[in-house]
C-alpha cells in the first residue's frame, strides 16, 4: 500500500532547491503587501524552476487515474467537478499525501515566506487542490469566494496560492480577479464549476458595477498568484489546444479553530469546535521569527 505522506512534517525527497540560510531573497517587497491588502491579490510570484514544473507535470499525470493505486488518500477527487461531459474539470484535494513533489512543494521557501508576510504570522496548512483543464474542452471554474467553502473555521485568517504548471492566458483560462472584491462581504455560494453568471443574481447594483472590471491574471508556468479568502475569482473554458494545469495551496494563519464539529476534510477526524486546527492533516509549515521551515518528524 502507498505511504500516507501526510504522516511526513518535513521534505521527503529531492524536490526543493539545497538549504540555504539566504531566505531573504524570497520576501515580498512592501510595495507587493500593500498592492495585496488593496486589491486582494498579488500575481507574478516566481515559485518554481522549469525542472520543478517538470516533475510535479510527471507526478500529476499519473494522478489524473482514477484507479492509481493511492485514489483513497484524496479528500475530494472529482475527474470531472462540471456536471457536463463536454466541459472537463478535474479537481481534486489532498496530493501532498501521494507523491513526493506535490508533499515537498508545501515546504517551498519561495512560497512560505511570502505567505507568511501576506497572513501576518506562523503559516500553517489548510489543503491543497488540482485544478486542471485538457485541451479544447476544458470547463469553467464559477465565480466565488473560497471562504464561502470554508466557513467550518474561524476567524477567517486564510490565503491562497494558485501556482501554474503551464502557462495561463486569457484564452486557456487564466484566473480572473474581481480587484477590490476582499472588502465585499460573505456571499451565498452559488456553485464551482457550472454558470459563471449565477453569481450576478446575488449581488448589489454596486457590486455588479465593480464586477464589469475583472483582472485577467496571465502567469507563466511555476509563477503565482495569492489571493484573499474574500477574493471573488473564478476563470473561463480552455478551447485551446494547450493544457491548463495549476495546483493551489491554501493555508491558515496558525491559530484558526474549527467552528465544527464534523470532520474538516473527508477522511480526517474531527477538530471539535473551538479546538485549534493543528495535527497530522494540518502540519505547521513555517515561523516567521525561523529562518527555516518548521519541521517535525512523525
Amino acid at each position: 500500500m502507498t505511504q500516507d505522506l501526510s504522516q511526513r512534517h518535513m521534505p521527503v525527497g529531492s524536490f526543493l532547491p539545497p538549504e540555504s540560510n539566504d531566505w531573504k531573497r524570497y520576501r515580498l517587497s512592501d510595495e507587493q503587501v500593500a498592492f495585496f491588502h488593496q486589491n486582494g491579490y498579488l500575481k507574478d510570484v516566481r515559485i518554481l524552476t522549469d525542472e520543478q514544473v517538470e516533475t510535479l507535470r510527471g507526478e500529476l499525470q499519473g494522478l489524473f487515474d482514477p484507479n492509481h493505486p493511492a485514489n483513497g488518500l484524496f479528500h475530494e477527487y472529482h475527474s470531472n467537478e462540471s456536471a457536463d461531459p463536454t466541459r472537463v474539470l478535474f479537481h481534486a484535494l489532498g496530493a501532498w499525501r501521494i507523491t513526493p513533489g506535490f508533499h515537498d512543494l508545501l515546504w517551498h521557501p519561495a512560497f512560505l515566506v511570502p505567505a507568511s508576510q501576506l497572513l501576518g504570522g506562523s503559516v500553517r496548512f489548510w489543503h491543497d487542490q488540482l485544478f486542471c483543464k485538457p485541451a479544447q474542452h476544458g470547463g469553467v471554474v464559477a465565480w466565488h469566494q473560497d471562504y464561502s467553502y470554508w466557513t467550518r473555521t474561524k476567524p477567517m485568517a486564510h490565503l491562497t496560492c494558485w501556482i501554474g504548471l503551464d502557462d495561463a492566458t486569457k484564452d486557456n483560462g487564466c484566473l480572473q480577479y474581481i480587484p477590490g472584491s476582499h472588502c465585499w462581504s460573505l456571499l451565498p455560494i452559488t456553485g464551482l464549476a457550472g454558470d459563471m453568471e449565477a453569481i450576478r443574481f446575488v449581488l448589489t447594483p454596486e457590486q455588479l458595477q465593480q464586477f464589469e472590471h475583472p483582472v485577467a491574471v496571465e502567469l507563466k508556468k511555476g509563477e503565482a498568484a495569492f489571493h484573499h479568502p474574500l477574493m471573488i475569482h473564478g476563470s473561463f473554458a480552455n478551447a485551446t489546444d494547450r493544457q491548463r494545469r495549476a495546483t493551489v495551496l491554501n493555508v491558515l494563519r496558525d491559530g484558526v479553530a474549527s467552528a465544527s464539529d464534523e470532520p474538516l476534510l473527508k477522511g480526517v477526524p474531527v477538530v471539535p469546535t473551538g479546538r485549534k486546527v493543528e495535527g497530522q492533516f494540518f502540519p505547521l509549515l513555517y515561523e516567521p521569527s525561523a529562518s527555516t521551515p518548521v519541521y517535525s518528524p512523525h
